[in-house]
């Protein structure tokens, strides 16, 4: 009851930053890459290099102090008896460690915020909420909770100068409200042909440069191609395929069916609408899983692939992901999501919009 108030509150005097994608309705895992993609993609196409710096906190939801927490809601228009209540519910927690049967002493719980709760995860988007206000407007930064990136286009030394500026003024930010970076988790990726490989630095600690990195379970790659995702997903998808083909006796279809649509297909569609594959052997590839599902029914076999589907009463992948990008943009044309349909789609005869949210 006490989390609806608080989001209803926000929502209505629109108090949560449009980086933050994390917790949110109308938001997700998916809107954040495609906001994202659209973004790398959009520059990258227009001949520009860029530098994209993953982010990491460290401990994040167990750093957060608790007064400097209840500052921020009393800040965001939560005071009065709420604020007493949020207070007291935070303050004279314990914990203890049981290992083997032996338990350690009780200790308080001085910061943090409880995860596992639904409040937590609300408290937390407040704490970090101003973390880019003074970010320089050229730099893109976009959160999930504590899952936060930073890019922007880097085609001299002065523009790099300015996102090694941000990076130092988020730095600061860190030290002020007693959050903490894990530089050696912070990596750098760069993007684009011309692109030359800057340095960036956090706390006077030299940045790690990667080739791909898996952002919000999706693994992204310096070439932006599906590649390297469609061969992960494979890879899981057919791991459980094969543990169900192994371990599983029982062949009624209605039993196999509800398995693989519940532990083998979301791998290969697991926020497919971002990263969904234009080449031809990364989509075959892909298939591969469910065609072989299908070959699990031996009075399917002389069958081919199209008619096994059919029998099922399955869609092939390729068509399951059309279907999913329809679905995304019917969402975003009818305001189910809060990332503007014009974002993403524009007039021919207009201008293409110069900043994305």
């Amino acid at each position: 009851m006490i989390r609806d108030i608080m989001v209803h509150h926000l929502e209505t005097f629109n108090l949560i930053r449009d980086s933050q994608h994390g917790f949110r309705r109308g938001r997700s895992c998916l809107t954040n890459l495609v906001v994202f993609l659209e973004n790398v993609s959009r520059d990258t196409d227009a001949g520009h290099c860029l530098d994209i710096i993953y982010l990491d906190f460290a401990k994040a939801f167990d750093k957060v102090p608790h007064q400097k927490l209840l500052a921020k809601v009393k800040s965001h228009g939560h005071g009065g008896k709420l604020l007493s209540w949020i207070a007291n519910w935070l303050s004279h927690r314990k914990q203890r460690v049981q290992l083997q049967g032996k338990t350690s002493k009780w200790i308080y719980v001085t910061s943090g915020v409880p995860q596992g709760s639904v409040l937590g995860p609300l408290l937390f988007l407040i704490y970090i909420n101003d973390l880019e206000d003074d970010v320089s407007t050229t730099t893109g930064i976009l959160k999930f909770a504590d899952d936060s990136k930073v890019f922007g286009t880097v085609n001299n030394k002065s523009q790099q100068d300015i996102i090694q500026k941000d990076l130092d003024t988020l730095k600061i930010w860190t030290d002020r409200w007693q959050m903490e970076f894990n530089v050696s988790k912070c990596k750098v990726m760069h993007i684009g042909y011309h692109n030359k490989g800057y340095n960036y630095f956090i706390d006077g600690k030299l940045l790690q440069t990667t080739d791909k990195e898996k952002d919000l379970g999706v693994l992204i790659t310096s070439d932006l191609k599906a590649g390297e995702q469609c061969l992960a997903a494979y890879g899981k998808a057919n791991r459980m395929l094969g543990l169900i083909k192994r371990t599983l006796v029982n062949k009624d279809r209605k039993v196999l069916l509800a398995l693989h649509k519940s532990i083998v297909r979301p791998h290969l569609e697991y926020c497919c609408s971002a990263w969904a594959p234009h080449y031809v052997k990364d989509k075959e590839l892909l298939e591969k899983v469910q065609h072989r599902f299908t070959r699990l029914f031996k009075d399917l076999r002389d069958m081919n692939y199209l008619q096994r589907l059919d029998c099922l009463g399955l869609w092939t992948l390729e068509e399951r992901r059309n279907r999913s990008d329809v679905i995304e943009v019917f969402k975003l044309y009818k305001g189910l999501t809060t990332i503007p349909f014009e974002c993403f789609f524009f007039s021919t005869q207009q201008d293409a919009p110069e900043d994305i949210p």
